[in-house]
């Protein structure tokens, strides 16, 4: 079959455009479970309030399986941001104005994410006191059921021709409690060496969610040991040293 276009590349995966569509195509080891879950939780996101591409299909070629969504045309809020410094406090703002939108959502069938980040502390390469410690420091978090992305940063925010905002990439999405996106997004900005961005970030999401640093900051080393489990080696590293970190000012 003509997939189209090549747009993007990952590890497990091939995102194709063709006309007004895009496929996403899968590598033929990939998860199907994983696959028909993203798709899911796509479907369940578009019956809220927020704009994202929607799902037309999931079908298997050859063995491997693709995820088929509307294509958004428009740039990215990180292409933004690059193309235009002069303006990055206001993409900044948008930024997590939308996240806070996706916050306020619900979908009451996605997956719980403390479940989630449970799971993934038991997989991380961790000792067991660290581990009971951070489980424990997990299980006393307030259960919240507010929609989460999970992966929230400027590259999946397309701005459409008219300056819509467009969220993609809903696989990690879960319901849960806000800080521990933001916590998320926050390390995401770090990883990405941008540690200056982070704070600004960090500093913008309380000041407008009216959570403070804190509480938002206690969730730091919850959520780098559930990431620690996949991604690349340095990041790995990285996340881990953070378990360290458990006092912020």
């Amino acid at each position: 079959m003509d997939f189209g276009r090549v747009i993007a590349v990952r590890t497990d995966k091939t995102i194709y455009r063709k006309d007004n569509i895009v496929i996403k195509l899968f590598a033929e080891n990939y998860s199907k479970a994983d696959i028909f879950n993203e798709a899911l939780n796509q479907a369940r996101v578009e019956e809220t309030k927020l704009h994202l591409p929607k799902i037309i299909e999931v079908k298997q070629y050859d063995h491997k399986w693709a995820i088929t969504l509307e294509y958004i045309q428009g740039k990215t809020l990180a292409d933004l941001m690059v193309q235009h410094p002069e303006n990055y406090d206001e993409y900044m703002n948008l930024f997590v104005d939308l996240q806070i939108m996706v916050h306020k959502q619900k979908c009451p069938l996605l997956n719980k994410m403390k479940d989630k980040i449970y799971r993934k502390i038991l997989q991380a390469d961790i000792d067991a006191t660290t581990r009971y410690d951070l489980l424990t420091s997990l299980e006393s978090k307030p259960n919240h059921s507010k929609l989460c992305h999970g992966d929230f940063n400027p590259s999946n925010i397309i701005l459409d021709d008219h300056d819509k905002p467009y969220i993609l990439d809903w696989s990690h999405a879960t319901q849960g409690n806000a800080s521990s996106d933001a916590a998320r997004t926050y390390l995401l900005f770090l990883l990405d060496g941008n540690i200056s961005r982070a704070e600004q970030y960090l500093d913008l999401f309380c000041e407008k969610s009216g959570i403070t640093k804190k509480y938002v900051q206690g969730w730091i080393p919850i959520v780098a040991a559930s990431q620690s489990v996949r991604g690349k080696p340095e990041e790995r590293t990285f996340l881990l040293h953070l378990l360290g970190v458990v006092d912020y000012q």
